[in-house]
């Protein structure tokens, strides 16, 4: 997904960084317990086999009045609100990166 903001700057997201991103609670909360930024995968213990998972994609994308989206994920997913403000946030280009 690609964002123009209206300062003239572009965010490029993945689906996968999107999902992994999540704003609800419960992904907050997960993210917060094992010490992942917002977009960062969730990482292997050692030792642990990589199971398999289906490619992430948004299934439908729909706006929360004027401040907001929302998306459903193919792993059943929606319950999350990404804010224009949190998206902007979020934003993974090299160039927020490094502000962060």
């Amino acid at each position: 997904m690609e964002i123009e903001w209206k300062d003239g700057h572009r965010s490029v997201y993945t689906f996968k960084f999107l999902r992994d991103a999540c704003p609800c609670a419960l992904c907050e909360d997960e993210r917060t317990k094992a010490g992942r930024k917002p977009g960062e995968a969730v990482k292997l213990a050692p030792g642990a086999l990589p199971m398999f998972k289906p490619v992430t994609k948004a299934l439908a994308a729909e706006p929360v009045g004027r401040y907001a989206l929302r998306f459903s994920w193919n792993d059943n997913h929606d319950l999350g609100i990404y804010s224009w403000v949190y998206l902007r946030d979020v934003c993974p280009c090299g160039e927020c990166s490094g502000q962060k």
